[in-house]
């Protein structure tokens, strides 16, 4: 006999038609693999434009109404949120806070599991809550792209190694590496205008200088927008693998400055996801990263990358690249280490599991 499928719904931070990438990551292209594991996954609340703190009061009475079994809160939070959660734990309704990169303990309290994307983040929560902390990882969007070879160019002012820096960050200097060696062009794919936008481009160019306060910081900005070694592209979901499928390695420098900012209680920067260099890795790209928590499970030194902490070892791992031996070893001992692990059908099971054992508790409380 063939079990009803489990109902569950989903609460998102952004809308579908127009998804943020932990929208798409986390929950859109989980649907699939959770429909093939018996579940009927639905969208029940999105925004208009991304919310954190959304209204979703007067939701409760049509997901009682309708029969969802589980409800998946999808990093977000607040009052109307943790009330929501309250009315549909007393209706026998389990819920979910799935979350990436923040620390809510309010909503890991009001809700029946949490689910993160590293031990590390897991362990920022506090021991009372550790039994409801789950670990789902970003899956791999696309391991159907990848580069069997690696170019044969070895690094010279005439044929340069062309580097690769994905990010979310409108940067206006290069993290740590700071000035290219000769030998080394990198193309940061990023939140830049498009090359056709002139006048937006100049725009971005003054409020940037505008937030220069210092002439040291300045004097770095022009530095970097001068520097022939440096290219800024715009982010888009075609030109980012034709960029990354471009270049001999990946980079992710990252600025780990120690302090939070205001309103963190840790610096964001630890607490990020392993998509970028997962991603980076699958494609058979040798990776040099900074090393930060999600990071660190996945790179083993001088095997299938590198990690740099200081200028110097950056050089020393990016001049290492340039024997194109070497690069394809690393390519492929990246992709093959990832590929599995941080497959999008892993973490669907991962998930399903989350949300089975949810129902299956309710099963055994309720009369």
């Amino acid at each position: 006999m063939t079990l009803p499928a489990i109902k569950v719904g989903f609460v998102l931070l952004s809308p579908s038609s127009n998804p943020i990438p932990s929208t798409r990551i986390a929950v859109l292209n989980m649907f699939p693999y959770l429909r093939s594991g018996g579940f009927d996954p639905h969208i029940v609340f999105e925004p208009g434009e991304a919310s954190s703190r959304p209204d979703v009061s007067g939701l409760a009475p049509r997901l009682i109404g309708e029969g969802f079994q589980v409800i998946v809160f999808q990093k977000v939070g607040g009052p109307s949120v943790e009330a929501l959660a309250e009315q549909l734990r007393a209706a026998g309704i389990r819920t979910v806070f799935c979350v990436c990169d923040l620390i809510d303990p309010d909503m890991a309290a009001a809700t029946d599991a949490t689910v993160v994307i590293s031990d590390f983040l897991k362990s920022l929560y506090p021991p009372a809550l550790q039994h409801k902390i789950h670990i789902v990882h970003d899956g791999i969007e696309h391991p159907e792209r990848f580069r069997a070879h690696a170019s044969r160019r070895r690094g010279s002012l005439t044929d340069p190694l062309r580097a690769v820096l994905v990010t979310s960050v409108n940067y206006n200097h290069l993290p740590q590496i700071v000035k290219p060696p000769r030998w080394l062009h990198v193309t940061i794919v990023g939140r830049y205008v498009p090359p056709d936008a002139v006048v937006k481009y100049a725009r971005q160019m003054r409020l940037e200088l505008q937030h220069a306060y210092t002439m040291r910081e300045l004097t770095a900005y022009l530095r970097f927008l001068a520097d022939w070694r440096i290219r800024c592209v715009a982010w888009s979901p075609v030109s980012v693998y034709r960029h990354m499928l471009d270049a001999d390695v990946g980079i992710i420098p990252i600025a780990a400055v120690e302090s939070a900012s205001d309103g963190e209680t840790i610096p964001s920067w630890k607490v990020k996801s392993e998509n970028r260099l997962s991603m980076k890795m699958s494609l058979g790209l040798p990776v040099v990263a900074t090393p930060i928590p999600s990071y660190e499970p996945l790179i083993r030194q001088g095997e299938n990358g590198f990690f740099a902490r200081t200028r110097g070892e950056w050089i020393e791992h990016l001049d290492t690249l340039r024997d194109p031996a070497v690069r394809e070893r690393i390519g492929q001992a990246a992709r093959a280490s990832v590929l599995q692990r941080y497959s999008m059908e892993e973490q669907g099971r991962l998930l399903a599991n989350v949300l089975r054992s949810l129902v299956v508790r309710n099963t055994l409380i309720l009369p």
